[in-house]
């Protein structure tokens, strides 16, 4: 993740890296907040996925962090859930104690997507 216009360096490069260590410990407070909530109200789902981006800005200080973007993609199986699904993705954005000590802008994308559940069948087919 490269801001335009930073020069490449290493004292730039150490600062991306801790930025994106960083995105890595939002998402993965958010995942394990929303883990709990699920868990809680017994929503069902078969896979979340986190992604998070940081901007970084040159300031009068130095770089900075100035924005945080999170998209969780939350896949179920129940369509009817959806609505449930969505809430849920919220109120862990709400609760996840990383996103509430974070002083900067905060955007949030959440995604939620309806995959059937696949009919397996044990029966042998016929060889031709």
């Amino acid at each position: 993740m490269r801001s335009p216009g930073v020069e490449a360096g290493f004292g730039v490069w150490k600062q991306e890296k801790e930025i994106t260590r960083g995105n890595k410990y939002i998402g993965f407070a958010y995942t394990t907040t929303f883990r709990a909530l699920a868990e809680y109200s017994k929503l069902e789902y078969a896979d979340l996925e986190v992604e998070v981006e940081g901007v970084i800005k040159k300031t009068d200080s130095g770089y900075s962090l100035t924005e945080v973007l999170v998209r969780p993609n939350l896949t179920i199986s129940v369509e009817q859930e959806q609505t449930r699904a969505l809430r849920l993705l919220q109120k862990a954005k709400t609760l996840c104690l990383v996103s509430r000590a974070l002083s900067v802008e905060q955007g949030f994308e959440p995604r939620v997507q309806v995959t059937e559940a696949r009919a397996e069948s044990s029966q042998a087919l016929p060889v031709m």
